[in-house]
């Protein structure tokens, strides 16, 4: 339950009390923290980034984010939050989970965040101008399944060694349990080209932090591509980055295809090691091709092997002033690779935080650990994180 409340804010306290008094004594007494209304005091939305086109005859305006916003009553933390969704989502990800408990974004409310909350350029409500976006494309049910399941079909075999662990998952995991199909009903179709989605959505958040101020960034999958760029251009802006398995392995992707060699590289190049678009080295490079690229051996057998700078290796510039968590998933299709994007940070000459749930004992964790049953559990390490790390 939120409570809405204009100029003159009622406090937390006063507003528990009121709750309380209308309830029966037992009641009252059982409420916990989580279970109080939630005082808002300010809510909305905008749009930030883009521009008009003037290439085409309707003059659509392009490359605009759609935000919302919740401030709660009693604001204790000195900077927001923005939540940043990833592939196929919108920000609906981060409001609700699919078996219908609160999400981050509440999470990060009752905590005294002001929170601030992303659909992606051309996804959810950010407009998809059909006359100058590129044609869409989805990902499918088979590929969800074997992405969410990680069974290799027609088998009892997983397609990577971790994902036997998945225990977190909320519902069932086929297509006629409420909640798998909760879950696909969110999902959306979005730029069949990349490239032009990445530049957009990193000049519209570079542009939501020029209108909401100093602000911790997070990040997942997809998005996690965003942040590198984000944090380059708006060192002074953005306090902190959390990287919910960001986009990756650096250099190339990795594809998960059972055994007895999980692990395959895909073939197409990141060009910039960690990013598609252009983000800045020291020493300086005029373009992508300067940069040269190794693979070295995995760590263990259920991992993949890391592409990493060839050494001497350049620094990633403008990024180690502003504190890096990256948080992975026990069972996820992303753990075997999770630490590669760490080493390439460290590599860089960065100084990041790695949370491997599974090593801090929290187990069973998926890809979209937001989304699962202990998902505040989850939250709460990524907040006393920000809280201990950002000044």
């Amino acid at each position: 339950m939120a409570v809405f409340v204009g100029t003159g804010r009622v406090g937390l306290a006063a507003l528990a009390l009121l709750s309380c008094a209308a309830l029966p004594a037992t009641q009252a007494g059982a409420q916990t923290a989580d279970q109080l209304p939630m005082v808002i005091a300010q809510q909305g939305n905008f749009f930030v980034g883009g521009g008009y086109d003037n290439s085409h005859p309707d003059i659509p305006w392009v490359g605009q984010m759609y935000v919302q916003y919740q401030i709660p009553a009693e604001v204790t933390q000195p900077y927001p939050v923005v939540l940043v969704h990833g592939g196929s989502q919108t920000g609906q990800q981060w409001w609700q989970t699919p078996d219908g408990r609160e999400g981050w974004a509440q999470f990060f409310l009752r905590r005294g965040y002001a929170v601030y909350v992303v659909d992606q350029v051309a996804r959810g409500r950010s407009a998809y101008p059909y006359q100058r976006y590129p044609e869409m494309s989805s990902q499918g049910l088979p590929f969800i399944l074997r992405r969410g399941t990680g069974h290799v079909k027609g088998s009892d075999e997983w397609l990577w060694p971790q994902a036997a662990l998945h225990t977190q998952a909320v519902g069932g995991d086929a297509p006629g349990d409420p909640i798998f199909d909760q879950n696909y009903m969110a999902l959306v179709p979005s730029m069949g080209d990349r490239q032009p989605q990445r530049e957009m959505n990193i000049a519209a958040l570079n542009a939501l932090f020029d209108r909401i101020g100093e602000a911790v960034l997070v990040v997942h999958s997809q998005s996690g591509a965003y942040g590198w760029p984000v944090v380059q251009q708006r060192p002074d802006l953005v306090k902190a980055l959390v990287a919910m398995e960001p986009s990756g392995p650096p250099v190339h992707d990795v594809i998960p295809q059972g055994p007895p060699d999980y692990f395959m590289d895909g073939e197409d190049l990141i060009p910039y090691g960690i990013a598609y678009t252009p983000i800045e080295y020291i020493p300086a490079i005029a373009d992508a091709s300067e940069l040269s690229f190794v693979k070295q051996e995995p760590k263990g057998p259920e991992f993949a092997g890391c592409w990493q700078q060839a050494e001497p290796a350049r620094r990633l510039a403008h990024m180690d002033q502003t504190p890096i968590l990256v948080v992975g998933g026990e069972a996820s299709f992303y753990r075997p690779y999770n630490y590669c994007t760490v080493r390439y940070l460290e590599q860089g000459g960065l100084d990041p935080d790695f949370y491997d749930l599974g090593d801090m004992g929290i187990h069973g964790n998926g890809h979209s650990m937001m989304e699962e049953k202990n998902s505040d559990e989850v939250a709460r390490v990524v907040a006393e994180w920000i809280e201990g790390n950002v000044e």
